[in-house]
This record gives structure tokens, C-alpha cells and sequence, in this order.
């Protein structure tokens, strides 16, 4: 998964894309729980915490830009 450092080097189109990937990461692991073939269940958490860091940086980055 992507730091926090790397997220904030991105622009907003870079971190929406950011977004976006991790959601179709995450969706794919939870099809994956669904027909019992994910073994490793902790992925979830850290793909929904890493949407969550990314969305949160992106907040942060258009409010930064509004502020100018």
C-alpha cells in the first residue's frame, strides 16, 4: 500500500486515480471474500484504510487549493 508521503507528492487527478484503484483493489478482495477464496481477511482493513488516507489527502489538497 501507498505512505502518506507518497500521496502528498500527487496532484488531485493523481490521488483521484489513487482513489479509484484502491476501490476496484478493494472491491475484487471483497468478491473474492464472498466465493471464499480471500485466506488473508486483514487486506480488507488495509485497503479500507488506505482508500480512507487517500481520500483524506485528496480533501486536504482541493481545500489547499481553494485556499489560494
Amino acid at each position: 500500500m501507498t505512505k502518506s508521503t507518497e500521496l502528498r507528492q500527487k496532484d488531485v487527478a493523481g490521488l483521484k486515480s489513487e482513489v479509484k484503484e484502491l476501490q476496484k483493489a478493494h472491491f475484487g478482495l471483497r468478491m473474492q471474500k464472498a466465493t471464499q477464496q480471500l485466506t488473508n481477511l486483514s487486506t480488507l482493513r488495509s485497503t479500507r484504510r488506505s482508500i480512507a488516507r487517500a481520500k483524506t489527502i485528496l480533501a486536504e489538497t482541493v481545500a489547499k487549493q481553494g485556499a489560494k
